[in-house]
């Protein structure tokens, strides 16, 4: 029997086999993973408050994920549901059909992730519009693949180097109330950042060429920047005056991430199309795209589709996840979350200035670091070593923002209180080193 290898060795394999680009937040390899917890091959336990990036809403190997992982493996693992149909597809969705946002008839289509779902949310909306234009976000999160790095609103590290990117997208100013990109102040601005879609038309793309308008409900890699309460519906009113189908990216936001299942609902917006992954699949790679059926099923028999997508084992993982978040009370337990974790992050905010802003929507918070509250100039520098002390410290961060200068609060929703409790204190304990 091979003996376990070390870090130290197992990092020089990772340096040797493996490209710089596909990047690493911490040193550890981990040995195993329970609720919120990590443990590495040292076998030193982790608090995770990172989530493997938001995937593991309901923790790591929870018991009835694992479960229903195990009895699908042993009955079959795949036939492709285009080949062959099977059960578990066809169920979960009809259940993400019945939990979306919106009294109006749904379909649902698998794939293997995130960027996939966006792809061909785009791609229905295309085909069934027949326009060519989609309008994304500053800021914004949608993927890796070709479309959406060209969706997304970051360069470095996401598009530097890859373009030249696809054609016929556009990108507009978010309601990036901490840095408003109008230089306003909420509420006197009167939400003009949702009504300047109406201008972007002008400039831009015509509303008649555009298929779609798609956004995250609150910005993910962009730093958790949550719009006001009258943006969405605002929003959503001009997309409907035109004829636009409203995309909202639920990848990162869904799944109970925000004390609902999916974070649009804190809006009062029903979406034409949602896109969800992450946390969907309990840990295996499972996207979904639902909409309304006069959308969805527009395109043509084969236009939809890939070989993986839907898989069974992963489509079993999915439903013993919406049973954890609708039936055993985890969406309960992710409000009393909330509810702990804004009064923690504004607590350090009245101790330590370098915190400039503290937002989000329940269990999804965050703070941005500024070097100084009147600039506002990022603190991009300390937040890389207020992860990196936290790290040493036994809490596992993950950064966030354009400059940086954002910590997210990603913890499994299953987080212990006393787990809860020890996390905060390494983060204050940071926090205070990286002010001294």
């Amino acid at each position: 029997m091979q003996m376990p290898k070390d870090t130290a060795a197992l990092l020089q394999m990772r340096n040797r086999n493996i490209p710089k680009g596909a990047f690493n937040v911490t040193p550890a390899f981990i040995r195993e993973a329970r609720g919120a917890v990590l443990i590495d091959t040292e076998g030193r336990e982790l608090i995770d408050f990172a989530g493997g990036i938001g995937v593991n809403n309901v923790g790591h190997a929870h018991p009835k994920v694992v479960a229903a992982i195990k009895d699908q493996a042993d009955k079959y693992i795949h036939t492709c549901f285009h080949v062959a149909m099977y059960e578990p597809y066809v169920e979960l969705a009809a259940r993400l059909n019945e939990l979306a946002p919106g009294d109006f008839p749904k379909m649902t289509l698998f794939v293997n992730s995130g960027a996939e779902a966006v792809e061909n949310a785009v791609k229905i909306a295309r085909y069934a519009t027949g326009r060519p234009a989609v309008i994304s976000f500053d800021g914004g999160f949608h993927g890796r693949t070709l479309l959406t790095m060209t969706l997304t609103g970051k360069v470095k590290p996401y598009k530097f180097g890859f373009g030249p990117f696809a054609p016929e997208t556009y990108r507009m100013p978010y309601a990036y109330c901490y840095r408003c990109p109008f230089g306003l102040k909420y509420p006197s601005c009167g939400v003009s950042c949702a009504d300047h879609l109406e201008t972007f038309f002008v400039g831009n793309v015509a509303p008649e060429q555009t298929a779609a308008v798609i956004a995250e409900p609150i910005q993910g890699e962009g730093g958790f920047i949550t719009p006001p309460p009258e943006y969405f519906p605002r929003l959503q009113a001009i997309c409907r005056k035109y004829g636009i189908a409203f995309i909202a990216d639920e990848v990162q936001t869904g799944m109970g991430r925000t004390g609902k299942l999916y974070a649009i609902e804190h809006w009062g917006v029903a979406p034409d199309i949602v896109t969800l992954a992450k946390s969907l699949g309990g840990g295996l790679p499972l996207g979904a795209v639902t909409g309304r059926t006069d959308l969805m099923d527009k395109p043509h028999v084969g236009g939809l589709g890939g070989t993986f997508s839907g898989n069974p084992v992963c489509c079993r993982a999915g439903l013993a996840v919406l049973e954890i978040l609708t039936n055993d009370g985890l969406l309960a337990r992710a409000e009393v979350l909330g509810e702990k974790i804004r009064p923690r992050l504004e607590e350090l905010r009245n101790r330590f200035g370098i915190i400039g802003d503290v937002r989000g929507k329940g269990p999804m918070m965050a703070i941005e670091l500024v070097r100084d509250r009147e600039t506002k100039a990022p603190a991009s520098d300390e937040t890389k070593r207020l992860v990196r002390l936290c790290y040493e410290k036994g809490l596992v961060l993950i950064s966030a923002g354009n400059f940086g200068n954002v910590i997210r609060t990603l913890m499994p929703l299953v987080i212990s209180d006393e787990q809860f409790d020890r996390g905060f204190d390494i983060l204050a304990s940071g926090l205070e080193e990286i002010s001294a």
